[in-house]
Parts: structure tokens; sequence; C-alpha cells
């Protein structure tokens, strides 16, 4: 249906906030402009940059990857059963639950840096997408532990 969902944050890096960086309040507001909202089809992965302003004037740009991931257990309310008389379709549960690859919901990867440099971080998302859609041998704490530890070049200079 048309209603909307609220984001939340699931997991993030690091686990508390650096002295000198504090963690964006509400960066789950701007990680879906147009709404958390279920999808009956999976959409294609969408990259875009948000800069956020904090109290002291400071930039934060925070590059968006979203995706859409199959939602296996999700509670419908208001699930139609059939008429009375008339024989369910095969697989179908009354429990409730709408079955595997039935609706998509939107997960967002976010990159928050006070550096401008969307191309490195659509790059940096892209390989951590990738790492979790293939399920791949690679712990993600150690993956966005190596990410971190890069050094960045200065502004002008080579990359």
């Amino acid at each position: 249906g048309p209603t909307e969902g609220l984001g939340k944050i699931i997991q993030r890096f690091p686990q508390k906030d650096w002295e000198d960086t504090p963690f964006p309040q509400g960066i789950e507001l701007f990680c879906q402009p147009g709404g958390w909202q279920l999808s009956k089809e999976r959409k294609q992965p969408t990259f875009f940059v948000v800069v956020l302003t904090d109290i002291d004037s400071e930039r934060h740009y925070c590059s968006c990857l979203t995706f859409y991931e199959a939602e296996i257990n999700l509670q419908v309310r208001d699930l139609q059963k059939p008429p009375k008389g008339t024989k369910e379709l095969e697989g179908e549960e009354e429990s409730g639950l709408i079955q595997p690859a039935e609706v998509f919901a939107p997960k967002s990867l976010v990159l928050v840096s006070r550096l401008d440099y969307p191309e490195i971080f659509r790059a940096c998302l892209g390989l951590i997408y990738t790492v979790y859609v293939d399920s791949l041998n690679v712990s993600l704490e150690t993956l966005i532990a190596n990410l971190c530890s890069c050094l960045v070049p200065a502004s002008g200079g080579s990359q």
C-alpha cells in the first residue's frame, strides 16, 4: 500500500562516537528522501550524496547507496484471505506472513565524511555492497576498518 515506514539504524561503524566526530543524529531521515516504502519488485541500487551542516557550520558529506532486499518474515495485518469455499493457492500460509521475495524493503549503506570525494565513496560503498550481497567470506568490520585506515590525499593532489 501507499503507507510509509520509518528507517532505523541497524548497524554502524564505529559503534561509539569518536571524540572529534559525533554520529549525525537523524541520518536515517536523509537516506530515503522519497520515504521508506516497500516495493513489489527489486529495484536497481541508487547512489546519491546529501550534505548536512552541523551547528558549527561544519559540512558532513553523506554518500548513500540504497538497494532493495527481499523481506522473508514480513508481518502483514491486512492480508486478505480467499473467500470461503475457494481453495488457497499452493504454498500460501494462513499465518499472515508474505512468502519470500514477494516484497522488497530498502536498505541503505551510508558513508559520512567531512571530505567531498563522491566517486571514491561510491566505489567504497559498492565494495561493501558486493561483499554483503554476494556473502563473500570477508568480515564487514574488517573491510570497513581497512577502508577507514586508508590515507586520503589533500585536495588538488594526486589520488
